[in-house]
């Protein structure tokens, strides 16, 4: 019997979506639980999954994982499918480093300044702070460009295989370019918005849009 894979997670989390199209590159069935880490009352039995209150919590049948690149890393080992990790050494270093940046340099400005105050705060009817927007796209900018040397490299990024770089990736340029200043941002970098274009036609990410939420827009 197949164990059950339950994805906990946010809707909107972009590190949830980062797990979800790991799955769906792989093919894997799975269900999910709505877990918003921004209340006041998170379930103990997330808790008790995930200490520190983030999203998402990967359960396959009894055993559960948190931290997204570990559970990236896990749906690629446990489950038949396309290989989502290179096995050249070169190509499975830059795959790493490429994760390490965006979670240590790109995820802040991009996502939580540029994306959230751009449009997903406007869109819930929140007010938006052009100077954290003003200070995530300088930010962004030294992530930008070093994601497009690695991408000029094309040991991942490369436009013909998959891996968890574009996993990982894919979701937050998504969002980053929701912003029209994102957008434009991101044309400074030829190699890096020809992976876009690219990696942007995955089944993957049209299944795993989250969308905005719509019931809060005029």
């Amino acid at each position: 019997m197949n164990k059950l894979v339950v994805l906990r997670g946010y809707q909107f989390s972009v590190y949830n979506r980062i797990a979800r199209v790991a799955l769906h590159e792989k093919g894997v069935s799975y269900k999910t639980e709505e877990i918003d880490p921004f209340a006041d009352d998170i379930p103990d039995h997330y808790m008790q999954r995930q200490p520190f209150g983030r999203v998402p919590v990967l359960s396959h049948g009894t055993f559960d994982v948190y931290e997204t690149a570990a559970i990236a890393r896990y749906v690629d080992a446990a489950f038949e499918g396309p290989r989502l990790v290179p096995l050249e050494v070169e190509s499975l270093t830059r795959l790493v480093q490429i994760v390490s940046i965006v979670d240590s340099y790109g995820y802040r400005p991009m996502v939580r300044e540029v994306f959230a105050h751009r449009v997903f705060r406007p869109a819930l009817g929140e007010e938006s702070d052009e100077a954290k927007i003003e200070n995530g796209l300088a930010a962004s900018r030294p992530v930008l460009q070093a994601l497009d040397t690695l991408a000029s490299e094309a040991h991942v990024l490369d436009r013909k295989t998959f891996t968890l770089a574009d996993c990982h990736l894919a979701p937050m340029i998504a969002y980053f370019i929701q912003a029209p200043e994102g957008e434009t941002a991101l044309r400074d970098y030829a190699a890096l918005s020809d992976w876009w274009e690219w990696s942007s036609q995955r089944a993957s990410l049209a299944e795993t849009d989250p969308g905005l939420p719509v019931n809060h827009l005029a």
